[in-house]
């Protein structure tokens, strides 16, 4: 059975960094596309980033492009999530996802993300 399980979050001041890690166990992820996405309290889900199979595409969400970079360790079943810049408005809870196919869409919807991880908490204030 799949488990997905992310680390690496907390409290920082605007500007910082975090990486977040997203481990998988129990499945090997590499053959799938894989999502962070993220819940800020009183607001929906949304997408953050996606990476396809093989690392040959990455999309980004608009309000992080340029400040976050995900990649994947399939030797490792590891995804990260390297976050620049950080801002009040990265403030929320930071969940990996697998999808059941290779490759990402562009609008990052939660469409074909079948197993999630618990999630790992980012606040970042003054």
């Amino acid at each position: 059975q799949l488990q997905l399980v992310e680390s690496g979050g907390g409290s920082v001041q605007p500007g910082k960094s975090l990486r977040l890690s997203c481990a998988a166990s129990g499945f090997t992820v590499a053959h799938l596309a894989i999502g962070w996405f993220r819940q800020a309290p009183g607001k929906e889900r949304e997408g953050v980033s996606c990476i396809s199979s093989g690392s040959t595409a990455t999309t980004y969400s608009e309000s992080v492009k340029g400040r976050f970079t995900m990649t994947r360790d399939d030797a490792n079943n590891i995804v990260y999530l390297q976050m620049n810049s950080l801002n009040a408005g990265d403030t929320a809870l930071y969940y990996c996802a697998t999808r059941t196919i290779p490759d990402c869409d562009t609008s990052i919807s939660l469409v074909g993300f079948g197993d999630w991880g618990p999630g790992t908490q980012v606040t970042v204030s003054s």
